[in-house]
């Protein structure tokens, strides 16, 4: 009896070291891993392994659930649904930090990132969102970084404004190479200086660097009229003009402030100052100036009446 008890042991031993009908070694050792899923097939083999309760239900809903993953990857729907699952679990953008704008408003800002109230952070677009962003009239550069759980932080850097430009009714901010930034909106862009005429911005930055050597001359300045793309006008607070010649702007800017620190020629009821001929500088007096000068010299003093002659 012990012969035949040794001798079903062995069999049902050799049963179990070859499930799939391959004889294994007595010494072959399966991984850890392997081996609860292949004595769970062995047993499916001879019948002894029992499905646990709503198997044949939670098969049907991995199915459901690969099917619908599938069709949603191949309609595109992918990154909707990631947002939607995403942002309901604690990583919707609630917060949003705005750094470096000074002519850029905030609103303009965050119309770019195209945020919607339900947007995750985890399948926010930050590249997409810098390039929006960097669309902005005044945006040189831009970055959008994520910090999670629930902010975005922008940072922008801003053009360079370096003048306003008058092209006849249209009114613009331009940066020293001439570029045009954007409209004149006002605010602080009054400071600027304002250009006037064809071809101005490409010969502003090195001219208005030349009056800026007299500063209580380019205090005044209101204007810089470019003329005939040759030389300039300058238009000064009390409305004199004063106009330059095509050559020797230093000599003339010079002769032009020694003038009016020696004779106060700016201060003068004038209308404009004509320094365009090298060997004269020819004065235009304002209207009212002209007529008390002509009534000066038609007015003929007393002491040069001729007295009537008297007779001895």
């Amino acid at each position: 009896m012990s012969a035949l008890k040794w001798l079903q042991g062995k069999e049902r031993g050799a049963a179990r070291l070859a499930p799939f009908g391959l004889p294994l070694s007595d010494h072959f050792v399966l991984p850890r891993m392997l081996r609860r899923p292949v004595r769970v097939l062995a047993r499916l083999g001879v019948g002894e392994f029992q499905a646990p309760r709503f198997s044949a239900a939670m098969m049907s809903a991995v199915l459901i659930f690969s099917s619908s993953a599938y069709g949603a990857y191949l309609g595109g729907h992918v990154d909707g649904i990631v947002q939607s699952i995403t942002a309901r679990t604690g990583f919707a953008v609630d917060q949003v930090k705005v750094v470096g704008n000074r002519q850029t408003s905030e609103i303009d800002i965050l119309d770019r990132l195209e945020l919607d109230g339900w947007t995750s952070l985890i399948g926010f677009d930050a590249e997409a969102a810098r390039e929006r962003i960097a669309t902005l009239p005044w945006i040189e550069v831009a970055a959008v970084r994520k910090v999670y759980p629930h902010t975005l932080e922008v940072r922008v850097g801003e053009r360079e404004p370096f003048a306003l430009w008058q092209q006849g009714d249209e009114l613009s901010v331009i940066e020293k190479n001439g570029a045009m930034i954007a409209p004149f909106s006002g605010g602080k862009q009054v400071l600027l200086p304002l250009l006037i005429g064809t071809g101005a911005p490409a010969s502003a930055p090195g001219f208005i660097a030349k009056i800026e050597k007299y500063p209580e001359l380019a205090s005044r300045i209101k204007g810089y009229i470019r003329v005939g793309e040759r030389r300039w006008d300058l238009k000064l607070d009390n409305g004199i003009t004063v106009k330059l010649p095509e050559d020797d702007e230093d000599q003339a800017l010079a002769e032009l402030v020694k003038m009016d620190q020696d004779k106060g020629l700016l201060s003068r009821d004038i209308a404009a100052v004509d320094m365009r001929l090298t060997d004269r500088l020819v004065v235009q007096l304002t209207p009212e100036a002209a007529t008390q000068r002509e009534a000066a010299l038609n007015e003929k003093p007393k002491s040069l009446k001729r007295k009537p002659e008297t007779k001895i």
